[in-house]
C-alpha cells in the first residue's frame, strides 16, 4: 500500500472517530433533553390532576352544601306543618278533655 493511500485510510479513521464522537455526544444531549422534557411534563401533569382535584373537590363541597341546605329548608317546613297539625289538635284535645270531665 502506497504512504498516499495510507494517509487516506487513516484520515478517513480520524473523520470516523470524529463523527462517532459527535453523534455519541448528539445523542447523549437528546437523551438528557427528552429525560428533562419528560420530567417537566410529569411534574406539569402532576400539578395539573392537583388543580383538577382541587376543583372538584371544592365543586363538590359547594353541592354538598347546597343539598344540605334544601334538606335543611324541607325539615324546617315538615316542622312547621307538624307543629301546625299539634296545634290544631291541641285545641281538640283539650276541648274533648274539658267535655269528658263535664260530662263525668
Amino acid at each position: 500500500m502506497s504512504l498516499e493511500a495510507i494517509k487516506n485510510v487513516t484520515l478517513v479513521e480520524e473523520e470516523i472517530r470524529a463523527r462517532k464522537v459527535a453523534v455519541e455526544t448528539e445523542a447523549r444531549r437528546l437523551i438528557a433533553d427528552a429525560e428533562r422534557n419528560g420530567l417537566a411534563l410529569l411534574q406539569q401533569v402532576r400539578a395539573d390532576a392537583a388543580e383538577n382535584s382541587r376543583a372538584m373537590l371544592k365543586q363538590a363541597e359547594e353541592n354538598a352544601a347546597a343539598q344540605a341546605e334544601k334538606i335543611a329548608e324541607a325539615a324546617k317546613a315538615d316542622s312547621l306543618a307538624l307543629q301546625e297539625q299539634a296545634e290544631k289538635r291541641l285545641h281538640e284535645a283539650a276541648e274533648f278533655i274539658v267535655g269528658r270531665v263535664v260530662k263525668n
